[in-house]
């Protein structure tokens, strides 16, 4: 059966429905009765990396605190390859937004004197198991708003260097949908599932980040030739093992230590503790077959209790383990792992590379959250200041912006493209599975996953790029029984495009600059002379290209020029 399609127009098309998403459109519609259409492959109300929940709100700007003292906290983590003008723009915003959201309602913790309750320098405690209903019923306020759930969304519609809207494909009523708009943002998220993940099988999904975050956005803009950042700086988190629960509820609401098997303190043998080396220590550690902890046992009973409801806001599966098992934290010390590597801006400079405005290198094309590369270390609250920043910078030129439309004869050849791929009489869900297993496998064995110890090497990743390609081929050939397959079809493609580019990032940079996330064999030691830049690509004529860019000040009002 032919597949049908319509054509609709807005002013602005939000694609992803996760925080920074539902915050740009909010951000807009208070200030204007701009037409705005939020596009998400799943529902808005539990969608993105934030569906379960969270506890903390990660980036704040504490008591004694600054926007400067924050800039430098980000740099000193992220061994000083970050965009100063990115991470600026976004502290100087963080309790703006912080508020904002309080104010829609989410739970927040607050001492004697109403002030919020802080979980070290930088995080507020909240009680956030319902944040994305809370943004999802926020958005529903808004006329100018218009929500279409369970829209995957495929690529751009680009017309000479510019972006006119994108397509995708309803899985509610089996259309391809055309959205032409004057602007467009991308907020789809990270990349998850590149990589073989800690649990096998089954339990494949049961992984830190979101298994349903397929960099999508990132893929579509690397199809497109957008410039792309830092996707060496892989993010691999340190997580309690076997949940992959998040361990900084534990590390910083507690103030533990990281401690091995023989009772030693083992971080400080590796070097300073920041983020990517108290990961490295780790997997270091477990390779030398030691097994590694937090040192929670001995901590107090209401202690406990607050562990206990601070992970049934977030990760309610450590506290069914520890019930299960009887291994209470304050009875044994809670086991912590290395997870499979992401591709995630928000906890790392992975995405596009944006202008201070977070407009991308495409025309009319911004990117936020997750997404957007340059700023690491945003969390929620650092995505919600870059969809603001996004939506004062939209309002402040959409007036001067026409439709671009699409060309004559696009929709028929997408059409015609899509109706080819939706044939197969039975289901080929096993192929497209292997299709991704094999993608996975590839990954880890030649592009530095867990059984590599996160190490790779130049000659490893010369086998993982053909066969990336290769698999792209044969992705290329496979074909969909109905529109859930179809999805699938493409998240692999996605994740394959992402893949190809992350390679050829691990190869440029010479080095190794974050202990685990980017562990070059053949380069192990940091290069500062040589290094302290950018690496980042454009995709021209099915090749990658590298380029690199300096260090942006934090005063320095970026702009693209070349």
């Amino acid at each position: 059966m032919k597949l049908k399609s319509r054509v609709v127009s807005t002013d602005v098309l939000i694609i992803g429905g996760g925080a920074a998403g539902c915050f740009s459109a909010i951000s807009l519609a208070e200030k204007s009765s701009l037409k705005i259409i939020v596009a998400d492959k799943a529902n808005i109300r539990r969608s993105g990396c934030l569906a379960a929940g969270v506890n903390a709100l990660n980036a704040f700007i504490g008591e004694g605190e600054s926007a400067d003292t924050f800039l430098e906290y980000v740099k000193n983590d992220s061994e000083n390859v970050v965009r100063d003008d990115l991470v600026y723009t976004i502290a100087k915003r963080l309790n703006g937004v912080t508020d904002k959201i309080v104010g829609y309602g989410l739970p927040v913790l607050r001492d004697e004197n109403g002030n919020y309750v802080m979980r070290g320098k930088r995080s507020v405690k909240i009680n956030g198991e319902n944040i994305k209903p809370l943004l999802a019923d926020k958005v529903g306020e808004f006329k100018n708003i218009e929500v279409m759930n369970r829209v995957n969304i495929i690529d751009f519609i680009v017309r000479d260097g510019e972006v006119a809207g994108a397509y995708g494909i309803s899985l509610e009523t089996g259309e391809v949908v055309f959205i032409q708009s004057r602007v467009t943002i991308c907020a789809t998220g990270g990349a998850s599932g590149i990589y073989k993940p800690n649990n096998p099988g089954h339990s494949r999904h049961k992984m830190w980040y979101s298994p349903f975050n397929t960099g999508a956005g990132y893929a579509m803009g690397i199809r497109a030739g957008a410039e792309m950042t830092t996707f060496e700086m892989r993010f691999i988190a340190l997580r309690c093992k076997d949940t992959i629960a998040p361990t900084g509820t534990i590390a910083q609401g507690l103030n533990v230590k990281q401690i091995n098997s023989d009772g030693k303190y083992y971080v400080k043998d590796y070097g300073k503790a920041t983020t990517p080396m108290r990961l490295y220590a780790t997997a270091m550690e477990n390779m030398k077959g030691r097994s590694c902890f937090l040192e929670t046992k001995g901590i107090s009973g209401e202690q406990e209790t607050d562990l206990f409801k601070a992970y049934l806001n977030m990760a309610p599966s450590q506290v069914l383990k520890w019930f299960e098992t009887g291994m209470f934290p304050s009875k044994s010390n809670v086991e912590i792992c290395a997870t499979e590597p992401y591709i995630v801006g928000g906890h790392t400079a992975s995405g596009y590379w944006v202008d201070t405005s977070r407009k991308t290198t495409l025309g009319r094309l911004y990117a936020i959250g997750d997404v957007a590369g340059g700023s690491p270390k945003k969390y929620v609250t650092g995505c919600f200041a870059e969809g603001e920043i996004a939506a004062e910078s939209i309002l402040s030129e959409i007036e001067f912006l026409d439709h671009l439309g699409m060309e004559e004869g696009f929709s028929g050849a997408v059409l015609d493209k899509l109706n080819n791929i939706q044939v197969s009489p039975v289901s080929n869900i096993d192929s497209i599975k292997k299709t991704e297993e094999n993608m996975q496998s590839v990954m880890d064995k030649f592009a530095g996953g867990i059984s590599q110890n996160y190490i790779y090497t130049a000659e490893k990743l010369e086998v993982a790029e053909k066969s990336i390609d290769d698999i792209l081929l044969e992705n290329e050939k496979l074909k969909a029984l109905d529109m859930y397959e179809m999805m699938q079809i493409f998240e692999n493609r996605d994740r394959l495009y992402v893949a190809k580019v992350l390679i050829n990032h691990l190869k440029a940079r010479k080095e190794t600059r974050w202990k685990g996330y980017q562990e070059n064999g053949d380069y192990p030691h940091k290069d500062d002379v040589n290094w302290t830049k950018h690496v980042n690509s454009l995709l021209e004529e099915g090749r990658v290209k590298i380029v690199f860019r300096g260090i942006v000040g934090k005063d320095e009002a970026y702009e693209h020029k070349n």
